[in-house]
């Protein structure tokens, strides 16, 4: 419960006067069962008629106008204050993947379609819970106070009134047990559904060649089946509780027709009081639905806000209503770019005793050390899990280290996560991400550079004359993770990027592995000439060759070091590694 001032504190005054409104809407009624009450009484008074009947009628009509009113006022204007605060929680979610410092592959769903569920739906269940309490507030403030009116007027009709009313709170606390069941069920197969088209859309190809087009489609329908019936279980559990509430006002209706007749042949009982307590019990069937919503919402916003909580560092789930700003109607400003520390132009990086395990394991880097000046080549290399990415990523902040230090010009870094970005770093890991864009797009990714840095950049990759063949140029759309185009040229991309950002330090992943050798070679050759220190983690031999240091690691720890000829003439482990085509 203490979510709910939480959520209705983000633009507080908006939420009160829209809340209120809504609330005026669903308190019309009120007004208007007192009027028909008294249109009544005087139409059957035994005097003779006049116009008060009349004016009475024409108050009543202008009643049902105002509500009219105000209803579509506040559909109107209600979601701007619910856009808003879908899009504040959303924002804080990003944010916490692209800017909080911290490794963000730990706290990423394990699919895609898992990743999006978290932003669509259980962004989606949190909003809700502040929306429907809006309801329920001006519900239950119509619950109150025609109760004490019509307990005045008579106790026993009033009981006969609340009874089914409370058949129906008891069979809508049942049911939203089970409707939880069934839509966590159904988000958890929609979420599949989601993932596994974005897999089938990436690897097309790879169904092609293999054949397994069918049985892909055999499996999307058997997901989705899977998902239709979770659906269909879900809305019929909805509908249910929502059928409840309908039928509701017609048997308290019957209920107040079969106890008024004794008290209307007593006159006791008017038609006015007739008309007034069907006019209420009408409106009173909305408070048990809004009060089991409220309670299926509650326990939804919980379980959303505990998945969201996942994504950000350190799990907390405070950090998903943390304060920031959303823009909705105007543009935000201006992205700033990221400027250059002063006085951290490098001129020697240094580690020491960097230890770095994974989660619940032994495994990772042990008491590594390495030394790099500017304009250096080091390479990191071993064999397949030595933990040359490992340390890459640790050296970045990607990954938490348990031990050692990380000093840029004798300067020990207390995160490296917030000094070793663009641009004074720039990384590229093995498997390149590259979206559905224009090249260029992919390559400058919103960093602003001259025409001749882009041109500089390409040329250090070697991807100029393959921008020249292309039929667009760099306005050619690369496609999905750049399948579009060839391995090599996805690789040459990211390296272009990286190369944009005029970084002091270069740090590759193995990206290489798709170039023929000539290629290869003249890209190590562009790279050593523009002068900036590159730590690269390869076991191709271009790279090796072009080393001014080698570092060889073992199952997490460093076992050798040394230029290219001495490895290969005193260490067995390196010979292995170079004789191995």
């Amino acid at each position: 419960m203490r979510l709910l001032p939480r959520l209705a504190a983000y633009r507080g005054r908006r939420y009160v006067a829209l809340g209120l409104l809504w609330m005026a809407t669903q308190m019309l009624p009120f007004a208007a069962g007192l009027i028909l009450q008294q249109v009544f009484n005087d139409a059957t008074a035994r005097h003779p008629a006049d116009s008060t009947a009349l004016s009475l009628l024409a108050v009543l009509t202008a009643a049902q106008i105002v509500q009219a009113a105000l209803f579509w006022l506040a559909v109107i204007h209600w979601p701007a204050w619910f856009d808003a605060l879908g899009g504040w929680i959303r924002a804080n979610l990003l944010a916490s993947i692209l800017v909080s410092p911290g490794p963000p592959s730990e706290r990423m769903p394990a699919t895609t379609g898992e990743a999006v569920s978290r932003f669509r739906d259980d962004v989606q269940d949190l909003v809700w819970y502040p929306d429907i309490s809006v309801d329920l507030a001006g519900s239950l403030l119509f619950a109150i106070a025609s109760v004490a009116v019509m307990f005045r007027i008579d106790a026993l009709m009033t009981a006969a009134v609340a009874l089914p009313l409370v058949m129906v709170m008891v069979a809508t606390h049942v049911l939203s047990t089970l409707i939880r069941a069934y839509h966590r069920r159904m988000r958890e197969q929609g979420a599949a559904v989601t993932g596994f088209i974005g897999e089938m859309f990436a690897g097309v190809l790879v169904l092609k060649t293999a054949g397994a087009v069918d049985r892909a489609l055999g499996r999307f329908r058997e997901r989705n089946a899977r998902r239709a019936t979770a659906a269909i279980r879900a809305q019929l559990a909805t509908d249910l509780m929502g059928t409840l509430g309908r039928i509701s006002p017609g048997v308290t209706t019957g209920l107040i027709l079969l106890l008024a007749a004794s008290g209307m042949r007593d006159r006791t009982f008017t038609v006015g009081d007739l008309a007034l307590f069907t006019t209420y019990a009408a409106n009173l069937a909305g408070m048990p639905w809004f009060l089991g919503r409220m309670m299926f919402r509650r326990r939804e916003a919980s379980v959303a806000l505990e998945r969201m909580g996942r994504l950000m560092p350190d799990r907390s789930q405070e950090a998903v209503l943390a304060d920031g700003p959303v823009y909705l109607r105007g543009d935000p400003p201006p992205a700033a770019m990221p400027e250059r520390i002063a006085g951290l132009r490098l001129r020697r990086l240094e580690v020491r005793g960097l230890t770095a395990l994974h989660t619940g394991s032994d495994a990772g880097v042990h008491a590594v050390d390495l030394c790099l000046e500017r304009g250096q080549l080091v390479v990191v290399t071993g064999a397949i899990g030595a933990g040359k990415t490992t340390l890459l990523r640790a050296l970045l902040g990607l990954i938490p280290h348990q031990a050692g230090t990380i000093s840029w010009n004798g300067r020990a870094l207390a995160d490296p996560g917030e000094v070793l970005v663009p641009p004074q770093v720039a990384y590229v890991g093995q498997a390149p991400n590259l979206t559905s864009a224009a090249l260029e797009e992919n390559i400058r990714l919103g960093w602003e550079s001259s025409d001749a840095s882009l041109r500089s950049a390409l040329e250090g990759a070697q991807l100029l004359d393959d921008v020249g063949r292309m039929p667009s140029g760099l306005r050619t759309v690369v496609g999905p993770r750049g399948s579009r185009l060839s391995g090599g040229q996805v690789q040459r991309a990211a390296i272009a990027r990286a190369l944009v950002r005029e970084p002091d330090l270069l740090i590759l992943d193995d990206v290489s592995s798709a170039l023929d050798g000539p290629t290869e070679e003249r890209l190590w050759r562009a790279l050593a000439g523009t002068g900036i220190a590159i730590l690269a983690a390869s076991h191709r031999r271009a790279t090796l060759r072009r080393a001014d240091r080698i570092i060889l690691l073992d199952e997490g720890r460093v076992v050798a070091s040394g230029r290219l000829e001495e490895l290969v003439e005193r260490s067995p482990g390196f010979q292995r590694l170079w004789d191995t085509p």
